[in-house]
Parts: structure tokens; sequence; C-alpha cells
């Protein structure tokens, strides 16, 4: 298998490298979490700009359709940079949705301007007590002579603050835990009973709980058809399960180049304490761990559009485990050979422990993962 990226995917990784470089800094990045929408507009717009917004959306709607490797190249960059913008939420989960969902009417509706950079739209799935289970849903939608009534509650969803338009799950049959059943729902946020309570997260970032209650739509607001979407869901959390794998991917790498550099310029005993073995040993180790993730994170943005359901969902479990474990060695290790320094909020360090954190509890942490990979290499 040639694992050589093509001239085009090596430009595409070049050019969002060097745009964080000169326009997303650690002290613009700063300032950005202190705004009170915690991202930036303007920066989203020159994502767009480049082509970011559209490079999971189908040629067909004004997209790029370049695929999960090139998405894996470019969450590298962001998570290089720390990046805080709904990337992942909006311009990979919602595409990946909206495109296995097979509603011509809704995507040629929604997709163009997602491409675009135009509207920002934000699916609402998850709910308390999931940890990662994907047909776990609660949220009701009854039938009624006109439409739907939705009632229950969504908890976490990142970003919704900045929706123009929430895409949310919700049962229009079925028990809790089955996959059959479950509908997908177009919702306006600033709706008569729609309210959203938002807030950040360990590492910054916006993210929401969002009740509904007695919140009536149009027949002509459900996507797809009704109680068939839970195939779509899955088939759209395993593409942005490579991308977060990605993600802290390109954060581990980032972590090990800012600790390698404070190493040789921090002395000790009047010599850089890189000189020392024993840190030096720790410090091989981290490598190993962040190559590791790399093939993991090769693996995942492979198979996460294979076919074949078990399959899929064990090499990304797998990918989840490795990259989570490796994310919390290297972050610990870098926090230790900082020192107290390490802890410190001036430092870009703390922020690249605080992500790889959250990654790890995203999407399922690596005790669900591993479960789940057991379970499907040992079915009954």
């Amino acid at each position: 298998m040639d694992f050589n990226f093509t001239e085009e995917q090596q430009l595409l990784a070049d050019t969002v490298r060097r745009f964080l470089r000169e326009h997303y800094t650690f002290e613009a990045r700063r300032g950005i979490l202190k705004s009170p929408q915690g991202w930036s507009r303007e920066v989203w717009n020159e994502l767009a700009g480049l082509g970011l917004t559209a490079l999971n959306v189908p040629e067909g709607y004004g997209g790029l359709n370049a695929g999960p490797v090139d998405t894996m190249l470019v969450m590298n960059a962001l998570g290089e940079a720390l990046v805080v913008e709904p990337y992942l939420a909006a311009a990979v989960l919602t595409p990946a949705l909206l495109t296995h969902l097979n509603d011509d009417e809704a995507a040629s509706e929604l997709l163009p301007s997602i491409a675009s950079g135009e509207r920002i739209v934000i699916v609402a799935h998850q709910e308390p007590k999931t940890r990662g289970e994907l047909d776990h849903v609660t949220t009701r939608a009854q039938t009624t002579a006109d439409g739907y009534v939705l009632d229950g509650y969504k908890n976490v969803v990142m970003h919704a603050g900045a929706a123009d338009e929430l895409l949310v799950t919700a049962r229009t049959g079925g028990k809790t835990d089955e996959a059959e059943g479950i509908s997908l729902f177009r919702v306006d946020p600033a709706a008569a009973g729609v309210t959203i309570k938002a807030y950040r997260t360990l590492d910054g970032q916006s993210a929401a709980d969002i009740e509904f209650a007695n919140l009536r739509l149009p027949a002509t607001s459900r996507i797809g058809a009704e109680g068939k979407a839970f195939a779509a869901i899955e088939a759209a959390h395993g593409i942005a399960l490579s991308a977060l794998c990605a993600e802290a991917v390109g954060i581990m790498k980032a972590v090990n180049a800012t600790t390698l550099e404070y190493t040789r310029s921090r002395k000790q005993f009047g010599q850089p304490i890189a000189r020392f073995q024993v840190l030096q040993h720790r410090m091989a180790d981290m490598f190993l761990h962040s190559e590791q993730a790399v093939s993991m994170s090769y693996l995942a943005a492979i198979k996460c559009t294979e076919p074949e359901a078990a399959e899929r969902q064990r090499a990304l479990s797998a990918a989840k485990v490795v990259i989570g474990q490796a994310g919390r060695f290297i972050a610990q290790q870098s926090i230790q050979l900082h020192g107290g320094m390490g802890m410190t909020d001036e430092l870009m360090v703390s922020h690249y422990f605080k992500r790889l954190t959250a990654i790890d509890l995203s999407l399922g942490d690596v005790d669900f993962h591993t479960q789940r990979f057991i379970a499907l290499t040992h079915p009954g």
C-alpha cells in the first residue's frame, strides 16, 4: 500500500500550515478564546476561502469531494495550531451526515452554503449517559396532523451556539437503545421551544446543552426516511472519528516538537536538560507513541468509509484506543518535562494537554472503544 501523499495533498497540508503560522498564532488564539463567542467568524471565512469548508462536500453540491485522507492532513494542521473554530462539527460531521442520508432536496439546500462557509449547521445527537453509543436516543418526535412535536434534551453539543441551523436526532419509533426508529430534523436554534445553554469545555472550546420543549415542526423539517437515519448517523460519526484522531496526531507532533525545543534551552548543572540520558529516554518513548498514533490515524482514514460496518467500527475503535493512550502518555510526559510551568496558561503545552484530554473523552473514550473492539473481535 502506498503511504506517500500526492502532490496536491502535500500542497494542501503546506498551505493550511502556512496560513495558520501566519494568522493563528498562540496570542491570536488566546484573543479568540477571550471573545464572547469563543471562535472567530473572520477566521472561519478565511478557512472557507482556502476551500477547507468544501473539502467534504460532494462536487455536485459545490464541494471538492476530497475524502478522508485530505481531511486527515487538514486536521493534522488544525490540531497543531489548536484551532477552536467549528471545523470538525460543521465541515466534517455535518456534510458526511447529509451525504449519507440520500435526501437530495435537503442536500441541495444545505450543502452549497456549507461548502462556501456561509452557513454553519451543527448536528445535535449526543445525550446524557450515552458514552459512545450512537443508538441511545431518548428525544422524541411525536407525529401530528401537520408535522411533529419534538421533546427532549441534548448535551455537550459542540459549537451549538455558533449554529445557523441544527440537525436534531429524535425517535419517531422504537425503544431507547434501538437503531430502528431514529429520524433527523432540521431545527431553527432561535425557534420557540428551543433552549440553548452555552458554556466552555475544559479545553476552552464552545459547547451547549439544548432542551426541546413542545417544539412544533412541519413535516418538511424531517430529512431522509422516517425512522431510518441511524445508518447515516453511524457512518458520519465514523468519518468524524477518523478526523478527530488526525487532530490528536497533529497535537502530539506539536507537543513533541515543543518539548524538545524546551529541553534544549532549559539548563541545569550548566548544560541543557536534553543531554540527560533519562530525559532522552522519555522523549524517545514520546516519539514512539506519536509514530504509533500516526500509523493508526492512517488506518482510521483508510477504513472510515469501509462499507462493511463491523470492519469499519473495529478499525476505528482500535485507532481511538491507541491514539487516546498515546495522547495521554505524551501530554503527561511533556508536562513533567516542563516542570511546574507546564500547567500554566502562558505555555502552549498546557493547552495541548487539555485538548488531548477532551479528544480522549469525545466520540467514545478509550474504555468504550476497547470494549467495542473486543466485542467485534470476539462476537457472541
